[in-house]
């Protein structure tokens, strides 16, 4: 049985690049707590010590533009977001962030009809997003079956061991 996720928004806006989602003078661990406590810090100082699991990032177009680095979406995942919705994602990043097992999801109204803090519901499976404060719904397109399964395998190395031990 699907389970809606909720969490508060963080907004933001056009053209968030990976530097900005965690700065390049990070890279230098792989340890995602860490990376975490510094995801946006350059644009947002009070969203990692602010961020609670279950939060979702709401932005404008062209999230996660940049470098190809897959600890954007690393850090992204361990602050406790939930999913990231935005207008439009850069196709690395969009990659990235499903062989992390990172959800996300592309609508073209809800960042301009959100606001920081607003309440949010997302049902990955039918592909609705409500904005609990506004009272206003949205549908966009769900991710196929068994992309939907490596996200709740928690990304693409899980997912590939789970289907190796079934074999």
């Amino acid at each position: 049985m699907n389970t809606p996720l909720e969490g508060n928004c963080w907004k933001y806006s056009d053209n968030i690049d990976t530097d900005v989602i965690i700065p390049a003078r990070y890279l230098n661990t792989s340890d995602e707590k860490e990376l975490a406590s510094h995801c946006l810090e350059d644009i947002d100082t009070t969203f990692a010590k602010e961020v609670k699991q279950g939060d979702m990032i709401i932005a404008g177009e062209n999230f996660g533009c940049g470098s190809s680095r897959e600890h954007a979406p690393i850090a992204i995942k361990a602050s406790g977001i939930s999913v990231v919705i935005a207008k439009s994602f850069a196709r690395i990043f969009f990659r990235n962030a499903i062989n992390i097992g990172l959800p996300i999801l592309e609508h073209p109204l809800v960042a301009d009809e959100c606001d920081k803090g607003d309440r949010i519901s997302v049902d990955l499976e039918k592909g609705i997003i409500k904005n609990i404060t506004k009272n206003k719904s949205y549908t966009c397109e769900a991710f196929p079956e068994e992309i939907q399964n490596l996200i709740k395998q928690g990304g693409l190395v899980n997912y590939t061991r789970k289907k190796l031990q079934t074999k």
